[in-house]
């Protein structure tokens, strides 16, 4: 019984303790975060390009040299 009593009272002070770091959080306006978005959505493209490339490249590679030796 005690037991029980102490885990509530421990969860109501970490939720107390949640509730006021939450209060000092400084949250990011729309416009930046749109920004941002843009911002993570052309990197993942570039990335993304990039890797196609290469790929393409490597598959190009390997099928000349198995025409090559076969």
């Amino acid at each position: 019984m005690a037991e029980e009593k102490k885990v509530r009272k421990d969860r109501g002070k970490w939720l107390r303790e949640m509730r006021s770091e939450l209060k000092k959080v400084v949250w990011p306006d729309a416009k930046t975060t749109a920004k941002n978005t843009g911002t993570v959505l052309l990197c993942s493209l570039l990335v993304g390009a990039v890797i196609w490339i290469f790929d393409y490249v490597a598959v190009l590679a390997v099928n000349t040299l198995v025409s090559l030796f076969a």
